[in-house]
């Protein structure tokens, strides 16, 4: 009965330590077994990676497994930031690192660094923070100065972050770095209140500019409209006196100008309430 007992137990350890022989590594991961704190190598003398599906290992071995896909990482922390700028503003900024270990860099990913996100975080966040202070509004910069200037161009602050990573960080911390995204960018409160002081001026100075020019545009339309109407009578009065001069010649062609003029006068002073006579024997 005691060989039996010994027997049951000697079988139950061999099933618990063959179960801890075996290790399953998921698609996008890689492991890499480690042997008393040294990582196992393969016959070319290269780090041995495990990919996905089931792997032995001896007991006393350990594995670290690493995840190929791309990770996202907060600078900072939860919190924003604060970072100051070329003019001393101080802003307060959000943003997020977005990188993937790379599979023949995993030796100085692994064994490289202690505290691999907080070194990489830290690291971006001292890139960012150079860049943003290295960005100067130019001299009669519109609205807003330098930060104006790192709201309109954030795009080419992360850009001349990722082309630095790209150039000197890849092989050193054996990362592929994918962007820096500057999330939100807030500044201090008594300029958000200034700039928002300053655009509704500059809204309302604006509105009352375009009321302005349409009124200016419909008085000018409607002198211009005024010029054609009294261009128009003074034409058709001056063909009026054309004609009527026409006939007046003809009528002295035909020498009764003198009779019509009387008749006309006659037929003024008949419709006259009041009739004025000037004596010229008196002068």
């Amino acid at each position: 009965m005691f060989v039996t007992g010994i027997l049951i137990g000697v079988a139950v350890f061999l099933v618990w330590k063959a179960r801890d022989s075996y290790f399953r590594v998921e698609e996008g991961q890689v492991a890499v077994v480690t042997r008393f704190g040294a990582a196992r190598h393969g016959p070319d003398g290269q780090l041995w990676l495990a990919g996905p599906g089931l792997h032995f290992k001896w007991s006393f071995e350990e594995v670290r497994v690493v995840s190929l896909r791309e990770q996202l990482l907060t600078l900072g922390g939860e919190a924003a930031e604060q970072v100051m700028l070329s003019d001393g503003t101080v802003i307060r900024l959000q943003s997020m690192l977005r990188y993937a270990p790379r599979r023949d860099g995993i030796a100085k990913y692994l064994f490289g660094l202690h505290h691999r996100k907080e070194h990489v975080a830290g690291l971006f966040s001292s890139l960012l923070r150079n860049e943003i202070a290295n960005v100067k509004a130019a001299k009669g910069e519109d609205l807003g100065g330098a930060f104006a200037l790192v709201r309109r161009d954030r795009g080419l602050v992360n850009q001349r972050i990722a082309d630095f990573a790209r150039k000197e960080l890849g092989d050193r911390y054996g990362i592929d770095f994918q962007a820096v995204d500057v999330t939100d960018i807030h500044p201090p409160d008594e300029l958000a209140d200034a700039l928002n002081a300053v655009m509704s001026a500059r809204a309302e100075a604006d509105a009352t500019r375009f009321r302005a020019e349409s009124e200016c545009a419909q008085k000018v339309l409607a002198a211009e409209q005024g010029v054609k109407i009294a261009a128009a009578k003074g034409a058709a009065v001056e063909q009026e006196i054309d004609e009527l001069g026409k006939h007046l010649g003809s009528l002295q062609k035909a020498g009764v100008l003198e009779a019509y003029v009387a008749r006309r006068r006659a037929e003024v002073l008949a419709d006259a309430r009041t009739l004025f006579v000037k004596d010229g024997g008196a002068a």
